[in-house]
This record gives C-alpha cells, sequence and structure tokens, in this order.
C-alpha cells in the first residue's frame, strides 16, 4: 500500500504486510545505495504487528519508481548471491571428493609400505 500526495510523487511511504526487519533493512540498504534517493528509512509500527512502513524521499522521480528499481536491483543481486554461493558449494563437493580419494589411497599405500618393512 503506498502512502503519499497525489501532487508530490517524489516522497511516500510505503506499507508492507507480513515483512519485518529482514527485508525492511535489506529494501533501505539497496535504495540508500541510488543516487535518486535523497532519504529512506523504515519503521514497524508495531512489535505484535507483521507491517513494515518504508519511507522514500526522491530528488524529483516517482518514489515508487524508485522503489521498484530498488527491488528489481535487490532481486539480481539475491540471484547473484545465489548463483555464487550454489557454485561454492558444488566446488567443495568436488574437491572434498578428489581429496577423499587421494587420503584413501595414500592411507592404503602407507598400509602396504609399512608391512614390507
Amino acid at each position: 500500500m503506498e502512502h503519499g500526495s497525489f501532487t508530490d510523487n517524489s516522497a511516500a511511504t510505503f506499507s508492507l504486510t507480513d515483512e519485518d526487519h529482514t527485508i525492511a533493512n535489506t529494501v533501505r540498504f539497496t535504495l540508500n545505495q541510488d543516487p535518486r534517493v535523497t532519504f529512506c528509512g523504515y519503521s514497524i509500527p508495531h512489535p505484535s504487528e507483521a507491517r513494515v512502513n518504508i519511507r522514500v524521499q526522491t530528488t524529483g522521480d516517482p518514489a515508487r519508481e524508485v522503489l521498484k528499481d530498488a527491488c528489481q536491483n535487490l532481486m539480481l543481486m539475491c540471484r547473484h548471491v545465489r548463483c555464487t554461493f550454489d557454485k561454492a558449494v558444488e566446488d567443495f563437493k568436488a574437491s572434498n571428493a578428489v581429496k577423499a580419494m587421494k587420503i584413501d589411497s595414500q592411507d592404503s599405500s602407507g598400509d602396504d609400505s609399512e608391512e614390507s618393512e
């Protein structure tokens, strides 16, 4: 839900339901990276209420469009982090499989050399 002025689109407050500090802080961070944003902050009206208010003020661009762009940038960042994490897990599993094979072969060759002495 958007709360704002009909005459000034550069400032608005957006209410997100069923959300908490996690999404609010990440959206705030992303918005503050945008040079079009002059102010951004969020509040949670009451701890027992699952709602977040995000206030956006811009240099003149519509606040709704700036928030939309920030959310799209956040999705791209999350996608990048997920891909990087998945690749790191695959690399880790692959390197550990190779290490495990080397350890087993070293252990068995070490046992053979001890028996031959």
